[in-house]
């Protein structure tokens, strides 16, 4: 969910052609035509050898730093996919996303593979982070596949995303404008580029981008075929919200890790909260590393009053201390705390077909209090036939923890994957889907046999 990884990435080319700010648009590209991306405040066209994170590191044109920690470091990287590349920005009041030294945010890239497939593929960044966040987990495979991508850093990036904007919810709001923007840009984009609309547009992405993929097809489905949602967070008015679940995790374990007399009952309260038994082995990392900061920013999007003149909290502080967030009560707070979550809050009612999957270990986002919810409300709505739902046994929330606990997690990108390839089908020629299922590991599988494959039936 969070990422404070925000590095500049200057773009390195040396067929990279730059645009004044406030031009529409260059090109220097051999042997093709200009493509001006509508809309578009500044953008940088560049001809590339290799479009994968292969290429792509090499010249400049990804931050390695923007996708570290959300795939296995075995994952494998296809070959070269030759084609444009398109960087860019939106006009925007915002300035927290530094890349290439634009200091801009709705920074965006656009992908175009000399062979296409006729498909486009667009892509929210999971976290806080910028636009290339999904070049190692999506990005790379979609183009090997021939798919033009796209991506945005969704309007305002960083720990403090929380600045952007008036009102509470306003940034995440920006988040689901952003998509859409570039969405229609995209589209118009590849028909310049290849002289015919796509025939085929897909919406993927994973965490806050899984949440980008269920809002999408929910309010903007006439813009997809159909979407891939990646344990997407769930935010609803009535709940359950990650700031509900959340503060449980600073109140209660720390008793339990401190063995204390009243261990098993901060055990219990964990378990209650959503957390399963049997990911204890995850907890400490994510008590460091997650579950502080991510309710400390979130809730201050949603509730800034909470906190009075402090912004996002203070640090792992004692349940009882004024303004704490262990001691957090979502449910509690005042009515335009739950209008400013149902402005960006999620309903089930999908337009388009949906594949959600979501990881059994996920400590992050507790898939009985996410996804298992979801999957209801999509029921609840009259669209379950539209909707598919895959619980992946042993997956977390992020795959490079598979790397450190590798015989009792296994990662979710080859189950993506799989998802997507299924989605395929089914628009191509009608292709059942796989039933919804929890998806066991399979007894034999090595961790090695499981950073590429994975069944869904």
């Amino acid at each position: 969910m969070v990422s404070s990884l925000l590095v500049v990435a200057p773009l390195l080319g040396a067929s990279a052609a730059s645009a004044e700010p406030g031009l529409s648009g260059t090109w220097n590209c051999p042997g093709g035509h200009p493509v001006i991306v509508p809309g578009a405040q500044h953008q940088v066209v560049t001809c590339l050898d290799d479009l994968t994170t292969t290429g792509t590191v090499r010249t400049g044109h990804t931050d390695p730093n923007d996708w570290a920690g959300l795939t296995q470091e075995a994952l494998p990287v296809p070959d070269a996919v030759p084609g444009m590349q398109i960087d860019g920005y939106f006009p925007d009041d915002s300035t927290t996303n530094t890349n290439h030294g634009w200091n801009h945010d709705s920074q965006f890239v656009i992908r175009l593979p000399e062979n296409w497939n006729g498909g486009l593929v667009v892509s929210g960044t999971p976290g806080n982070r910028e636009q290339y966040a999904n070049d190692r987990a999506i990005s790379d495979w979609v183009l090997s596949k021939g798919y033009a991508f796209a991506a945005t850093d969704k309007g305002n990036t960083g720990v403090e995303f929380y600045t952007d904007g008036e009102r509470p919810g306003d940034a995440i709001a920006e988040w689901n404008y952003r998509v859409t923007q570039l969405t229609r840009a995209a589209k118009a984009v590849v028909a310049q580029r290849y002289y015919r609309a796509p025939e085929t547009t897909l919406v993927t992405g994973l965490s806050n981008g899984g949440y980008l993929v269920r809002w999408q097809l929910e309010n903007h489905p006439e813009l997809y075929d159909g979407g891939v949602d990646w344990e997407g967070t769930l935010w609803s008015a009535e709940g359950p919200n990650l700031v509900e679940y959340l503060p449980t995790t600073l109140s209660a374990y720390p008793r339990y890790a401190a063995g204390g007399p009243d261990a098993e009952e901060a055990h219990t309260e964990m378990v209650a909260a959503g957390f399963p038994e049997g990911s204890e082995f995850l907890w400490q990392s994510h008590y460091e590393i997650y579950w502080d900061l991510t309710q400390r920013i979130y809730r201050e999007e949603i509730d800034p009053d909470f906190d009075g003149d402090l912004e996002a909290g203070t640090p792992y502080c004692e349940p009882g201390t004024p303004a704490c967030d262990a001691d957090y009560d979502y449910r509690s707070r005042p009515k335009e705390v739950h209008k400013a979550v149902e402005r960006i809050g999620l309903t089930g009612k999908i337009g388009k077909p949906l594949l959600t999957l979501h990881g059994t270990l996920d400590v992050l986002l507790p898939i009985s209090e996410d996804s298992d919810v979801y999957a209801e409300m999509v029921r609840k709505q009259g669209r379950g036939h539209l909707h598919r739902y895959y619980r992946i046994e042993d997956g977390t929330h992020t795959d490079s923890f598979v790397d450190l606990h590798p015989d009792q997690l296994r990662a979710l990108t080859p189950c993506h994957r799989t998802a997507f390839e299924a989605l395929e089908a089914y628009l191509a020629d009608g292709t059942p889907l796989p039933e919804s299922a929890t998806i066991p590991r399979p007894a034999d599988a090595t961790p090695q046999d499981l950073v590429t494959t994975c069944e869904l039936n």
